[in-house]
């Protein structure tokens, strides 16, 4: 089981990475995270839906994900308050007191999907949530050194280096969590090292001696894993903007964003300049085209929306010709009314959208978790992805669809062609369809760019990477000694 010091420090992609590597060299290997607390998700096969981070990782391993991998996820709605998804499907929402209490009851359900997991695969990498630090946590505990003591499982802990402090982290890990913990922590690795190697080898000496944990590593920071998909959406933040081409798309980060690695294959154009604009500025004056992204809170990010001003921002960038694509919450923001008569994102209601697609959505309580495929109506390009969402939407625009997906209309555009929107996830991954609708912006470029075989690379690359600085051969010793 790989645990950090911190949420960020790396966990997702240095198991992702151990993936492909142990596959390469031929072992069943299989993912897990008991526990998950992400908005970013993704659909498997059969209709659930789990973390977007084990469905790479999934891929890394060279497997279909399942919601085994993934048995509880939980997708904040609120600050104090998350939906629960249980092995891959909705079973409640509760606040973040309320789930502290619930979450021994889930135990078995973890516990289970990892005796699953484990009778079909020849290595299972554990991926803990948070860290175990968070000791005032620890009771009922499933995500970190709870799961890791039910299932009888060693530990490895992480500590990124790139944000400071990583001797006291880790140091700091070892002072509060008990003794028979520490003792389950078999070594340490360091993740995201900048500079020269040598230079750290008395922090390392520091560390060992101080916890009596061997170090397993020191891993260098590796630009390429930035064309993987990431997890948290703090990760935006920290990315900024991507490209410097000539066609600026421009994305608002709602508090709630959902789904933001719609927009990775954005980044990888070069004729693209992709601005995340945080809350607080307003969206930029010379963009070609905005799109309102998916959201864990519809209404809720409705209202944030308009607090921003960037609803009259919206007005604005139309009068200016500019285009406007609403990708599954935000093609819901941008119609007329949205109807919650059952309170399922909010409290129950009615609450007037964007009013720039003529058409109104009505949240149900069913939710479509689908794969899907088809094209996009105007260019004729194929399309693929998947649907995950609640609501049904109607009205006038629904005659001019966006795209056709699986024969059926889906999604609308305005008469002005102006404001299009639709419910497929995952559209501009698909090479074709990004291609003609970056020409349709503007855009002359023909870069070749073939997104999914970006990002099988950059596994291989992760792995590499991942053989050259740690110690394979002891992670390993770790695993079988179980």
């Amino acid at each position: 089981m790989l645990q950090g010091t911190g949420s960020d420090v790396g966990k997702s992609l240095i198991v992702a990475g151990l993936c492909r590597l142990f596959a390469n060299r031929g072992l069943a290997v299989r993912p897990f995270k008991p526990q998950n607390m992400s908005n970013n998700a993704a659909v498997t096969p059969d209709g659930g839906e789990i973390g977007r981070a084990q469905a790479l990782q999934a891929r890394a391993a060279r497997i279909p994900p399942s919601a085994d991998l993934n048995p509880v996820l939980l997708k904040p709605e609120t600050d104090t308050g998350a939906q629960v998804i249980v092995r891959g499907r909705r079973a409640l929402t509760l606040k973040a007191k309320d789930y502290q209490e619930h979450k021994p009851q889930l135990l078995e359900t973890v516990l289970a999907s990892f005796n699953d997991l484990g009778r079909e695969a020849d290595l299972l990498l554990v991926e803990g949530a948070g860290s175990p630090a968070e000791v005032n946590l620890r009771r009922g505990d499933i995500a970190n050194m709870g799961f890791a003591e039910a299932a009888e499982v060693p530990v490895v802990l992480i500590g990124d280096i790139n944000r400071g402090g990583v001797i006291a982290s880790l140091v700091g890990t070892r002072e509060v969590i008990s003794a028979v913990e520490c003792d389950r922590i078999k070594g340490f690795v360091i993740n995201k090292f900048r500079g020269d190697l040598k230079l750290f080898d008395e922090g390392v000496e520091i560390i060992a001696k101080r916890t009596a944990w061997p170090c397993l590593g020191v891993v260098p920071h590796l630009p390429s894993a930035a064309r993987l998909p990431a997890e948290d959406a703090v990760i935006l933040e920290q990315e900024g903007d991507g490209g410097s081409g000539r066609i600026k798309i421009a994305v608002p980060m709602l508090s709630r964003i959902a789904n933001f690695d719609d927009f990775d294959p954005l980044r990888l154009e070069p004729d693209v300049t992709l601005e995340m604009v945080p809350p607080g500025t307003p969206l930029p004056g010379d963009a070609n085209l905005i799109v309102l992204p998916g959201s864990k809170s519809t209404l809720g990010d409705l209202a944030f929306l308009k607090e921003q001003g960037w609803d009259i921002d919206l007005r604005a960038h139309l009068r200016r010709d500019g285009r406007v694509l609403g990708v599954c919450a935000g093609y819901q923001m941008l119609g007329r009314y949205l109807h919650d008569l059952e309170g399922l994102d909010g409290p129950k209601g009615s609450v007037e959208g964007l009013g720039l697609l003529d058409i109104e959505t009505e949240m149900t309580g069913d939710k479509r978790l689908f794969e899907v495929q088809g094209k996009h109506l105007e260019s004729g390009a194929s399309v693929q992805g998947y649907e995950m969402h609640l609501g049904v939407s109607e009205g006038p625009d629904l005659v001019r669809p966006f795209l056709e997906i699986d024969g059926r209309p889906d999604g609308a555009v305005s008469k002005n062609g102006q404001v299009a929107g639709c419910y497929l996830h995952g559209l501009f991954a698909h090479d074709s369809f990004r291609r003609r609708y970056l020409q349709s912006l503007g855009s002359d470029a023909e870069t070749g760019l073939v997104y999914e075989a970006e990002v099988d690379s950059a596994l291989e690359e992760l792995a590499a990477h991942l053989e050259t600085h740690l110690d394979i051969d002891a992670l390993l010793r770790i695993a079988r000694a179980r």
